[in-house]
């Protein structure tokens, strides 16, 4: 009987001036993933670690709308480029690169270049966590990131409504068989509290949470829908970093303080 040849093995980089790579994923677009991955971020920077985050969204990048960002990033050699600094963050994107309404009309190496741009030739500094905002699916970005970099845990965003779900369940199938450890699933939007102090489970319940028993991975908690992490986004000042005591903000940083205590 023939054996089967061993799986391939994939050299992984590190991102290089970073201790801990984290993955923010949600298989599925429209959950609220990059203004989670932004204020888990800041909830790490408030538990004292130094952060970076990279959008890696190269066709609907939001971290410059996130974080009211307009200057590019510089060069001094014209190779490797330097972050742009906010709220003390180092951050990259792609759509500091470019004009904002400009389309990335991009086929996969394109992608792919990008992305090894992002993680190889910018020059991270002194970083405790980078927080990577993943773009929706299970594409080209995804296996570049399993296959290429090196990851120390993913976490997954999701609403609790069962098409959301669906996603998710492929995307945590898919950190699986790429040796991608998944420390989490987070609950967002998960319900709205009305002025009568009640909470209403606009998109469902406990969908996030089952379907991390299903898979035997961990439930890191319940973000709610609020109006204040909206009006935050929007104006690009992140609820964890501008308001760390605000009841939202407080949730962020418990969920950060979980996320840290795997890590280390």
């Amino acid at each position: 009987m023939s054996q089967k040849p061993p799986p391939k093995q994939f050299i992984k980089t590190p991102i290089s001036g970073t201790k801990f790579t984290l993955l923010i994923s949600s298989a599925k677009g429209g959950v609220g993933k990059s203004t989670v991955a932004v204020n888990l971020a800041f909830a790490l920077q408030n538990l004292g670690l130094k952060i970076g985050i990279l959008d890696a969204d190269v066709y609907g990048p939001s971290l410059p709308k996130l974080l009211n960002i307009n200057e590019k990033p510089k060069s001094e050699d014209g190779k490797a480029m330097i972050p742009v600094e906010k709220f003390n963050a180092q951050c990259m994107s792609m759509g500091l690169l470019v004009d904002e309404q400009t389309p990335m009309i991009w086929r996969g190496p394109m992608v792919i270049s990008a992305i090894k741009t992002m993680t190889q030739k910018v020059l991270w500094k002194d970083r405790d966590v980078i927080i990577i905002d993943m773009p929706p699916g299970t594409g080209d970005t995804q296996l570049t990131f399993a296959q290429e970099v090196k990851v120390d845990g993913a976490i997954i965003i999701s609403t609790p409504q069962d098409l959301a779900l669906l996603d998710v369940k492929r995307g945590i199938q898919m950190f699986d068989k790429t040796g991608v450890k998944i420390l989490g699933l987070i609950d967002n939007m998960s319900y709205f509290e009305g002025d009568d102090g009640k909470e209403y489970k606009i998109f469902g319940e406990s969908g996030v949470k089952k379907t991390a028993l299903e898979f035997n991975k961990e439930f890191l908690g319940n973000i709610p829908l609020h109006e204040d992490l909206r009006l935050s986004a929007d104006k690009g000042e992140p609820l964890a970093h501008t308001k760390p005591q605000h009841k939202v903000s407080l949730i962020f940083n418990k969920i950060a303080k979980k996320i840290y205590e795997k890590l280390v």
